[in-house]
């Protein structure tokens, strides 16, 4: 057996009472099945995040953890800090045991039989592989354009990202010590871990639906999270608002010839629609450009606080 076999599998939560039970039972069929096949170790563990949730689900990973320490661990944060950092602190945490860790959300969405390739991929001597959807019929139209349109925009803008890959990866521990060294507080990991390197695969799996409780990711979530993965790790969008400043200015120009040239030869009855038109548009595109810059200054903002990303209140881990 390989001795650098231990696997961790952590999964942040946030309000899923009504879940967890199921993704318990689940998820320990799958250690106590690969523990049998002499895949992973007997200290191969499930690590359950509870980050900052107001309902019973911290409770209920205490109670897990105390009735079967061998299988189940958790860590409880001070405070809700978001899924990326809870996420990132479990992985953090892992570190000290594991030899690999697999991230999974605890909706049931992914596939947990994926698992198995995934650690297969570990021992083949791959360090991170990354779970990718097959398809998207499970998703509403919108919900498919949109998510296919954000992968395929990200890409256009030179950041390097997996298509159709959230949070649903493996990664070997010198993975993740590599990216403990990811200082950034705007957190987008599945555009950082790609910049870590080291070998790496995917395995494609089918999503389902959601197994109980209800969406942690509102439209207006999804639009904040696909702006932070924009601004984290493109400057493109500064460089496209100073392209933008150089047209408007080469226009203002032409538009200063003519209104001189029509001074001249006596045209001088503008219309209205034409000026009102070209103070709203020069109006419009000047408060554009202000808050793409405005997006960047308030990273650097951020940044420059160094705060913690996150803060551990304790951790259940036998």
């Amino acid at each position: 057996m390989n001795e650098n076999n231990t696997l961790y599998i952590v999964v942040p939560c946030y309000k899923e009472q009504e879940v967890l039970p199921e993704t318990s039972r689940r998820l320990k069929e799958k250690v106590l099945a690969l523990r049998a096949q002499g895949k992973i170790s007997d200290k191969s563990r499930i690590m359950f995040v509870n980050d900052g949730s107001s309902d019973n689900t911290w409770p209920i990973i205490s109670r897990l953890h105390e009735q079967e320490p061998d299988i189940f661990s958790g860590v409880n944060l001070s405070r809700n800090r978001g899924h990326q950092n809870a996420l990132l602190a479990g992985l953090l945490t892992a570190v000290n045991y594991a030899d690999m860790i697999i991230s999974m959300d605890a909706d049931l969405q992914d596939d947990i039989n994926a698992v198995d390739a995934m650690v297969d991929h570990y021992h083949e001597g791959y360090e991170v592989v990354y779970g990718v959807r097959s398809k998207r019929d499970t998703d509403t139209f919108f919900k498919r354009f949109t998510a296919e349109g954000f992968y395929k925009v990200m890409k256009a803008l030179g950041v390097d990202i997996v298509f159709n890959h959230a949070d649903y990866r493996l990664m070997s521990r010198r993975a993740v010590e590599g990216l403990a060294q990811f200082g950034e507080v705007n957190l987008f990991l599945r555009g950082i871990v790609p910049q870590i390197g080291y070998k790496w695969t995917t395995v494609t799996y089918e999503r389902a639906e959601r197994f109980a409780g209800e969406s942690k990711y509102p439209l207006k979530k999804m639009l904040a999270f696909a702006a932070d993965g924009i601004t984290s790790f493109s400057v493109k969008p500064i460089r496209m608002v100073f392209s933008l400043g150089v047209i408007v200015f080469l226009v203002s120009l032409v538009m200063l010839v003519y209104a001189l040239i029509a001074k001249l030869t006596g045209h001088t009855s503008a219309g209205w629609t034409s000026l009102m038109g070209s103070i709203w548009l020069i109006g419009g595109i000047q408060l554009l450009s202000l808050g793409v810059v405005g997006e960047y200054v308030g990273k650097i903002y951020k940044e420059t606080k160094h705060r913690p990303r996150f803060i551990i209140e304790s951790v259940l881990n036998k």
